[in-house]
């Protein structure tokens, strides 16, 4: 029997993934809009298995260790809008040819407030048309994007406690499943 390693495995659910879009253009590769709706999937399952398995559990049941804006030095966890970040910042090292963010029109940390107008514009809809995604094209420095943008909403508990608690936070009133932000893909096209 072959052996798979886990990478291998990572690469073939990806490809899985892409392939099983069914959204294939007449050149036989895929539109920017289920290249983007496959990377949010892939991104909202990490996002929300890492935020209830780890944070939720660790934090707000168990009680063992805190998540903190400044884990490092006091030990704790990095938050799930730290983790998304940090594998942003990596993917983007590796090249990638396409970017993505979380921002919100309620940030806690001001660099993760909207600047574009596709941006203010995708997280106003999001808002206040819950469960839908937000699709539009955007010229940033003379390149044509697709942009995307999807709902984060409040998956756990530890999500409505921190950002209602937070003393630089400009909304405190989240409810569990409501939208708190939402996640920008760009692709060049």
């Amino acid at each position: 029997m072959m052996k798979i390693s886990p990478k291998a495995v990572s690469a073939l659910g990806a490809i899985a993934l892409l392939a099983g879009c069914g959204a294939e253009t007449g050149g036989g590769g895929i539109t920017p809009q289920a290249m983007s709706d496959a990377l949010h999937s892939v991104m909202e399952a990490d996002r929300t298995v890492y935020t209830r398995l780890i944070i939720n559990r660790l934090q707000n049941e168990e009680k063992v260790i805190k998540a903190s804006e400044h884990w490092k030095d006091e030990k704790g966890l990095v938050l799930p809008a730290q983790m998304f970040r940090y594998g942003s910042e990596m993917v983007a090292e590796k090249g990638a040819k396409f970017s993505y963010s979380l921002l919100s029109l309620w940030p806690i940390n001001k660099q993760n407030e909207p600047r574009t107008e596709a941006e203010k514009t995708g997280l106003k809809f999001i808002a206040d048309n819950p469960g839908k995604n937000y699709y539009t094209e955007e010229v940033l420095a003379g390149t044509q994007y697709f942009t995307a943008v999807y709902p984060d909403v409040a998956v756990a508990q530890a999500c409505i406690s921190c950002h209602n608690d937070h003393k630089d936070s400009p909304r405190t009133d989240f409810k569990m499943g409501e939208v708190m932000g939402g996640v920008i893909i760009r692709i060049p096209l």
